[in-house]
């Protein structure tokens, strides 16, 4: 792919009798080309990379025939069933819907720019900068309920430029049909709702819409959509509201550190230059859009805008999970090539242009180039470049755990296996697909889960699973459990040690499925992974 013929990529739009030309088959097929190599990329990369231990977890999920869960509500898991079904308990089948999503996620963010520019170098530009940022163009092959969010958000912002472009009504229900598929992926598209406010409310067409029944039968229409967690969580003591509340509100002092590690990972996982080439472009969209009360720049800009001021205020005294931002970068994507097309179009900004046109090209050829490096180093590279550093060999190498948990189980005669921490517990149910896995503590994530084998538990040696810092847990002092030690093992990452693991047999104790919430085998950790200074949370009925 050239890119020395980016900056001519965002001359003015060509024009016949005031209307756009339409694409040629030649720009369709250019674009569609440009879709399917970097589909391909991802698609390579989903089906190389062992699942990591979040993946895993939500793999767990698609197992189950529930409502929702306590971390989130349950899009995540149909579309891990649907990528299973189809292709296996495969690496590929567990991502297939993540790679689907970014397909539509693409396909509609193209659309939005197609219908706002005419342009089909803003068209491309767009899905560049998309496939340029580290998250998008290679980890959203991964699958988590981010990755089931983002064409959701993507698709209601679509909805609502087709109620700008047509003034139609009715493209309002999709948009609430949109919303309502959202909230059942995750429920930070709250966040989205002052945008969708403000594209109501601040255009001059605020009054046609405030009287109109359809912006309210859309919201309507969302929350029945969204229906199925409302019901769950009434008739389990509203439990991932709580778990959400307590994750969203807990305070900490004030960290430099945190409000560092929070724009570290944006820059990381957006690109050193996409990422401040995405904000100021979302700046001058959002002055121009209030400025001139232009719907679809307010719309654009808002959705950025309000949820990184929030992340930022939240990093202050939080640490916030790296992929939580994620669903509002596509629609600044969206809202720079939209902004650089139009900077294009006025002569008074002709130096502003033509610097918004650098460095956007500076953003797509440097991002695509990390993309790549990253790319090879986790496929086809074997060497440990980062060492301890690497996120994702932290969280590899649990096969080799699986491996001599499946040895010592057939030398001791266990049945089954016993964990204390929701990672491990994923990755050998992973691994060891044919052996009930159960984890002791934090039952609350698994309300409503099917036995794991309790006939092969009750009665039979377990062997308990734990990293060797946690392996004398203070759990072990309220049961009548005989643990004894019977192996170690180290989870190893390309020659690099990342964390090693006690085995011991587990006699004369069954472990409850569904303890008491009073019970600190029933409790749950409540934030982002890795914080560890983290202590176990109330209980639900507290």
């Amino acid at each position: 792919m050239r890119f020395a013929g980016l900056p001519r990529m965002m001359a003015l739009p060509d024009r016949s009798q005031g209307r756009a030309r339409p694409f040629t088959r030649g720009q369709w097929l250019a674009i569609a080309a440009t879709l399917l190599l970097l589909t391909a990329v991802r698609a390579i990369y989903a089906g190389s990379l062992d699942l990591r231990t979040d993946e895993a977890y939500y793999w767990t999920w698609s197992k189950e025939n529930v409502l929702s869960f306590l971390d989130h509500p349950p899009m995540i898991s149909w579309l891990i069933r649907l990528g299973t079904t189809i292709l296996g308990d495969t690496n590929f089948g567990a991502r297939f819907g993540g790679l689907l999503a970014m397909l539509a996620t693409q396909i509609l963010l193209a659309d939005i720019v197609r219908r706002v520019t005419h342009d089909v170098r803003a068209v491309v530009l767009a899905l560049l900068m998309l496939d340029a940022a580290v998250y998008y163009g290679l980890l959203m092959a991964k699958i988590a309920p981010d990755v089931a969010l983002i064409p959701f958000v993507v698709a209601m912002a679509w909805s609502l430029v087709r109620v700008a472009e047509t003034n139609d009504g009715r493209w309002w229900l999709v948009a609430g049909a949109c919303g309502g598929l959202a909230l059942l992926a995750k429920f930070t598209v709250v966040l989205t709702v002052p945008a969708i406010l403000a594209f109501m409310l601040v255009p001059d067409w605020r009054r046609r819409w405030l009287l109109s029944p359809y912006p309210w039968l859309a919201a309507l229409l969302a929350v029945a959509i969204f229906s199925p967690v409302l019901i769950w969580n009434a008739t389990h003591d509203w439990a991932s509201f709580q778990f959400q509340f307590v994750r969203a509100t807990a305070e900490r002092q004030f960290s430099l550190a945190r409000v560092g590690e929070f724009f570290g990972l944006q820059f990381s996982l957006v690109g050193p230059v996409l990422l401040p080439v995405t904000l100021s472009n979302v700046a001058i969209l959002a002055w121009r859009g209030y400025r001139g009360r232009d719907g679809i720049a307010i719309l654009l800009s808002t959705a950025v805008a309000v949820p990184f001021v929030y992340f930022f205020w939240r990093s202050l005294t939080l640490r916030i999970g790296d992929t939580w931002p994620m669903f509002m970068w596509p629609l600044g994507f969206a809202a720079a090539a939209i902004n650089i097309a139009w900077l294009m179009q006025q002569p008074s900004m002709a130096r502003l242009a033509r610097s918004s046109v650098f460095w956007a090209k500076a953003a797509v050829v440097s991002g695509l180039a990390i993309v790549m490096l990253t790319f090879y180093y986790y496929v086809f590279s074997t060497s440990p470049w980062l060492g301890r550093l690497d996120p994702g060999g932290a969280e590899a190498g649990y096969d080799q755990v699986a491996a001599r948990a499946r040895a010592e189980m057939q030398r001791t005669g266990a049945t089954w296996i016993a964990t204390i921490d929701y990672r491990t517990y994923a990755e050998l149910r992973w691994w060891l697909k044919d052996v009930p896995v159960i984890q002791l503590n934090e039952r609350a994530r698994f309300i409503g889960f099917k036995d794991p084998g309790l006939d092969l538990i009750r009665g039979h040696t377990g062997l308990y699973v734990a990293r060797t810092d946690d392996v004398e847990n203070a759990l072990w002092s309220q049961t009548p459990a005989a643990r004894q030690t019977v192996g170690e093992v180290e989870r190893v990452w390309r020659g690099v040690k990342m964390d090693s693991y006690v085995l011991q047999t587990v006699k004369g104790w069954v472990p409850q499925l569904n303890p008491a919430p009073d019970t600190p085998f029933y409790r749950w950790r409540p934030l982002a992974e890795n914080d560890r200074d983290v202590v176990l949370a109330r209980a639900i009925a507290d």
